[in-house]
């Protein structure tokens, strides 16, 4: 199986931690060259950092930009004007009733989380399919985008759109050795996970562990993992799918998700 990216730059957008940062460190892993991107010098500082401690002696560069907006997206494309790999990961979410979600908030999931991989990929891949020879374009979805969650409709949304986008894309490069994909996360435990559920456990006057297991009982039940992935387990995906290895794979909509959608298909 051929995983080696040696001579291959890759952009990971929202790359400061979580699966951006797994998937940095593991595509430095394979003999990439990386571009780390964030909002901020000082995140983007730190994640520099462990990529090149995951990946002795990686070429790995820095880029920060707010994606949400065209002029983050063209600054980085500014920096770096071609690339071998995109990954469209960089994405929010904020868990709301529906009747609580607010235009403003709508426009904003769909900006982070849509709109900056469809201009990131409008550029890139027109570049990739230029030279007709290789690219990889790989959105990171969710398994919300297909298992819409009743308590973030708008991030549900969002994810779905992106599946949509993938596939389109993935139309226009018939006949090449460029592919676009589409990784479907589930539950994914990343540094935000336990901050931001310790907090609701102290509210409902219970414990941390206690409200990781009801993640299962009550508001995913029929997942087959019945615990939160790691970043690393759901960026091995991801960098599968950026190799040459996957040549074969395009326009696939690819789950990690711990069987929770039952479908099949």
């Amino acid at each position: 199986m051929d995983l080696d990216l040696s001579g291959k730059l890759a952009l990971v957008t929202g790359s400061t931690r979580g699966i951006g940062l797994a998937t940095a460190r593991g595509l430095a892993g394979m003999g990439a060259d990386v571009i780390v991107n964030g909002r901020g010098e000082d995140a983007v500082a730190q994640a520099l950092e462990s990529v090149r401690e995951a990946a002795s002696g990686a070429a790995v560069h820095g880029v920060a930009a707010d994606l949400s907006d065209a002029a983050g997206c063209t600054a980085v494309t500014d920096a770096f004007p071609e690339v071998d790999i995109l990954v469209n990961n960089m994405g929010i979410y904020d868990p709301k009733p529906f009747f609580e979600i607010p235009d403003e908030d709508w426009q904003r999931m769909f900006d982070v989380n849509v709109m900056s991989g469809v201009r990131l990929t409008r550029y890139y891949l027109a570049r990739m399919l230029e030279s007709q020879d290789w690219g990889r374009v790989v959105f990171v979805s969710s398994e919300s985008g297909i298992f819409i969650p009743k308590e973030m409709v708008h991030y549900g949304f969002s994810k779905s759109a992106q599946l949509v986008i993938a596939r389109g894309a993935a139309e226009q490069t018939r006949g090449t050795n460029v592919t676009v994909n589409s990784v479907l996360p589930g539950p994914t435990w990343v540094e935000m996970q336990a901050p931001r559920l310790s907090a609701r456990a102290e509210a409902m006057g219970t414990t941390l562990e206690d409200l990781k297991a009801r993640t299962f009982s009550e508001r995913r039940p029929s997942s087959l993992l019945q615990r939160y992935a790691t970043p690393d387990e759901v960026a091995n995906l991801i960098c599968y799918v950026c190799s040459k290895a996957s040549g074969a794979t395009n326009g696939a909509a690819l789950r990690v998700e711990g069987g929770i959608v039952t479908n099949p298909f």
